[in-house]
């Protein structure tokens, strides 16, 4: 080998590092990029199912209310508006790795608590998603139609329900 050969090779080396390091750089830092906008979502995500979670706490709250006082149905809906304002202020306070380590814990030991609460939460993302659909003009208008629909076929009356004439 000539030196000249030794010098190129020596180049090439120093070039490839190079551009190694350079794409090292760049991977990384579209990386962080990506996961500080991915906490981000997570964050705001969190924050919008916290609110849901403490609304629906509030209705109850609001429910248990209106019952009598002191009545078992009062005291039961209130102990369950208590713990589900718990948990949307720990859904609030904690991290989101935290919260996804909870709920796979929660899976694994009370399958079946596991199920009611994927059904509530499939409950909640129901009603926003309603909410979000009746939120622009459009979204009025059918509630409008609707409920139009509604008042038409209860005027109407049930015919299940009205009487019954006999034959003479």
């Amino acid at each position: 080998m000539t030196d000249d050969t030794k010098q190129a090779g020596k180049a090439a080396a120093s070039t490839g590092t190079s551009v190694t390091s350079s794409l090292r750089d760049a991977v990384s830092h579209t990386y962080d990029q990506t996961m500080t906008e991915a906490r981000a979502r997570a964050d705001d995500a969190k924050a919008d199912v916290a609110t849901e979670v403490m609304d629906v706490a509030n209705a109850l709250r609001h429910a248990a209310e209106e019952l009598r006082d002191g009545s078992a149905q009062e005291r039961t809906l209130g102990q369950i508006a208590g713990g589900i304002a718990d948990a949307s202020d720990a859904i609030r306070d904690k991290d989101f790795g935290e919260i996804v380590e909870m709920v796979s814990d929660l899976g694994r030991r009370n399958p079946g608590l596991f199920l009611g609460g994927a059904a509530f939460l499939g409950f909640v993302a129901s009603r926003y998603g309603k909410a979000s659909a009746h939120s622009g003009p459009e979204g009025r208008q059918k509630a409008k139609d609707h409920k139009k629909q509604v008042q038409a076929f209860v005027s109407e009356g049930n015919p299940n329900t009205q009487a019954v004439q006999t034959a003479p």
